[in-house]
């Protein structure tokens, strides 16, 4: 979900109103339940198609193919880290995460469950490697490839028979809102970026970094430390437009691969959609669960899944390859 929409709210919604009554009902743990559609919803921020390497790719002046297949590496291993996290808490503390009964999982034959799996999962999977394909592959540029996913999603939903002029109608409406309100925030970033400048701001900033010891590296985890506590405060987007900019002329000075750099920054990113007050995924999830659930449970199941993603931040760091390897590979 989070590859074919590249919106947490989307994801963390739907995943929050189709699965949360049902794992509740089936005795899961409110906190770690919530914690898990959370964190994966966030996903969709770091797989493309998502809106943060959009928006990287055009403060660092860097293609956005290149900064798509660089985050699909480190996106999947967060992914890995959160399945590896579920199945250790399953099987350490089962009465957190029961499993299906047997009498039930034998009502339904596993050939059956293939079969529903991939009635479910190829229509969208299908979708997302042709958007995803065609702008990594340098098939087409992402206005293209845009237009083929929006076909591509009129097409499903008409074979899916949920198609009307209602739904089309809603679905660009919120488009259009979503890129008016990332259009609006741009152009005031630009002024405040404006100011700064004018101000010799980032003069201040370049030599605050000159008193940090310990070189390239300690200047990098300077940067995504002070992300990851402004993102405790600010949006993503914000954090995109207003601070990340003010850092990008240092490290060019010190020739930081942009791209490494781009993809730690989404990375750490992903901690702003989780740590409160102003985690996008955890207001969103609160405005669709059951009023049993408390909004302590939902800050409580999300606190490991940032431990995660600061682990899948080091793993980053320590081997750039992981974002290095694809882009190169293809040929960016």
């Amino acid at each position: 979900m989070g590859a074919t929409t590249g919106i947490v709210g989307a994801t963390v919604v739907t995943l929050g109103l189709l699965t949360l009554p049902n794992l509740l009902r089936r005795g899961y743990d409110p906190g770690f339940a919530c914690g898990t559609i959370c964190a994966s919803g966030t996903l969709g921020q770091i797989i493309p198609p998502s809106l943060i390497l959009i928006l990287l790719a055009d403060v660092m002046n860097l293609s956005i193919g290149t900064l798509f297949a660089a985050s699909v590496l480190p996106g999947l291993i967060l992914a890995a880290l959160y399945a590896a996290y579920i199945l250790v808490l399953g099987m350490r503390r089962p009465e957190a995460a029961p499993a299906v009964p047997i009498a039930e999982r034998s009502l339904v034959s596993r050939a059956a469950l293939w079969r529903q799996a991939l009635s479910v999962v190829a229509p969208p999977l299908g979708l997302v490697v042709a958007v995803l394909g065609s702008i990594i592959g340098g098939i087409a540029a992402p206005t293209e490839a845009a237009l083929m996913g929006a076909l591509g999603g009129i097409v499903i939903t008409t074979l899916g028979g949920r198609f009307s002029w209602t739904v089309l109608k809603e679905t660009v409406q919120t488009t259009t809102r979503i890129t008016a309100m990332v259009m609006f925030i741009l152009i005031c970033a630009q002024v405040f970026a404006l100011a700064f400048r004018g101000l010799q701001g980032e003069a201040l900033v370049h030599d605050l970094f000159a008193f940090i010891p310990g070189g390239v590296g300690a200047d990098i985890w300077f940067m995504m430390a002070l992300v990851f506590v402004v993102g405790f405060f600010l949006e993503w987007i914000e954090i995109t437009y207003i601070a990340v900019p003010l850092f990008l002329p240092v490290f060019a000075h010190a020739g930081v691969d942009p791209v490494w750099l781009a993809t730690l920054i989404c990375v750490n990113l992903q901690t702003s959609l989780l740590t409160p007050p102003f985690g996008w995924a955890l207001f969103f999830l609160r405005s669709v669960a059951p009023k049993e659930v408390s909004t302590t449970a939902i800050y409580r199941g999300a606190l490991p899944f940032v431990a995660l993603q600061m682990a899948g931040l080091v793993v980053v760091y320590l081997f750039p390859g992981l974002a290095t390897w694809l882009p190169a590979a293809i040929g960016w």
